[in-house]
């Protein structure tokens, strides 16, 4: 099937080329071609003469989210100024799309019109972000009280380990409220448009990640199916910084290829490399599910808050999360200077230098 597949490939390659060959000697002709895969172009289509202006249109940045939205809101009957919103969805929402962009206006605007209400509002746009990002809510799914009480501990245990970490994004809500996604709960952050990560932020990351398994096993002396995107996760972020990002010491600088980047159904490396790549991984995870333990240990009467307050409102936000355990141990979230007015700031100082 591969080698069939294969065949077509260079079939329609070559045919392609022929075609765009044949134009050669006509003026004014220009092929135009997209795709979201230039790496796994074939080299011919590239080279001088063929597709050889190459326009790389990314995702918008946050000033050009900001921007996306007020244009997007001036078409719906807001009970504030369009300015008023874009600011905060524009934060919220790194890696959006512009079509996602128009989606989330588009989903307040029906959200607010199955309310009655005559205008977008604030909960109407922020309901939309959530819907996009995590699905939407499904009461109809009943959990079970021991359910609902492991789900809220596994929760808990996340937003905690975030809260009392220096490298984590702030936290938004909690929830306990069953998705579309098929999440039984989630926490949710302010996503960071961070495009560098060091060592010690990536093990953050694996922390809060762990969390929810720490919880469970701390709280029920058990462990359940709930940490499976979890552990993947983790996995993933543990595997690439040995293999990816040379920030193993064992192992060194190196950059490692894996099978499917090399061709090959066999690793393109030694099996004692990857014994030690796979032990390197497992010592990782466990010294973060370690260090995740004892901060959940040492905070135990925060996270039965959190877990009974989840129970008994099944949504907690951030100001409700300070009004519980007090405020982050590393609260980013009073920043001096919003990232939106930092972007402008750059901007002015090169206009004036200009």
């Amino acid at each position: 099937m591969g080698q069939g597949s294969s065949g077509e490939l260079e079939q329609t390659l070559n045919q392609l080329l022929v075609e765009m060959d044949g134009m050669a000697s006509k003026e004014g002709v220009l092929m135009l071609a997209s795709t979201n895969r230039a790496d796994i172009l074939d080299k011919a289509l590239l080279r001088p003469g063929r597709f050889d202006r190459h326009i790389l249109i990314d995702l918008p940045t946050l000033q050009e989210r900001k921007e996306i939205f007020e244009k997007h809101l001036s078409d719906i009957k807001l009970d504030s100024e369009p300015a008023q919103f874009s600011r905060k969805l524009a934060r919220l929402t790194p890696g959006f799309s512009g079509a996602d962009i128009a989606n989330v206006c588009n989903e307040a605007a029906l959200h607010a019109a199955r309310n009655c209400q005559t205008k977008v509002s604030a909960e109407n746009l922020e309901y939309a972000v959530e819907r996009l990002v995590g699905g939407t809510e499904k009461r109809s799914h009943a959990l079970s009280p021991v359910e609902r009480k492991v789900v809220a501990y596994h929760e808990s245990g996340h937003a905690l380990v975030g809260w009392l970490l220096p490298n984590s994004d702030i936290l938004l809500k909690v929830t306990i409220v069953p998705r579309t996604s098929l999440a039984l709960g989630f926490a949710q952050y302010t996503p960071s448009e961070q495009k560098l990560y060091s060592k010690e932020e990536l093990f953050d990351k694996m922390c809060v990640a762990l969390g929810g398994r720490a919880a469970e096993n701390i709280i029920f002396n058990k462990i359940t199916t709930g940490a499976q995107n979890d552990l993947e996760k983790v996995t993933k972020i543990a595997y690439a910084q040995i293999k990816k990002f040379g920030m193993n010491a064992n192992i060194g600088p190196i950059y490692i290829t894996d099978a499917e980047e090399s061709g090959s159904f066999n690793h393109p490396f030694s099996e004692n490399l990857h014994r030690i790549i796979d032990k390197e991984a497992q010592t990782l995870v466990s010294t973060a599910y370690q260090k995740t333990e004892e901060l959940l240990k040492m905070n135990m009467d925060k996270l039965e808050k959190m877990a009974e307050a989840l129970l008994e409102k099944e949504t907690l936000s951030y100001d409700e999360v300070v009004t519980l355990i007090g405020p982050p141990a590393y609260d980013v979230a009073n920043r001096a200077l919003e990232p939106v007015e930092f972007e402008k700031s750059l901007k002015n100082l090169g206009e004036k230098d200009e």
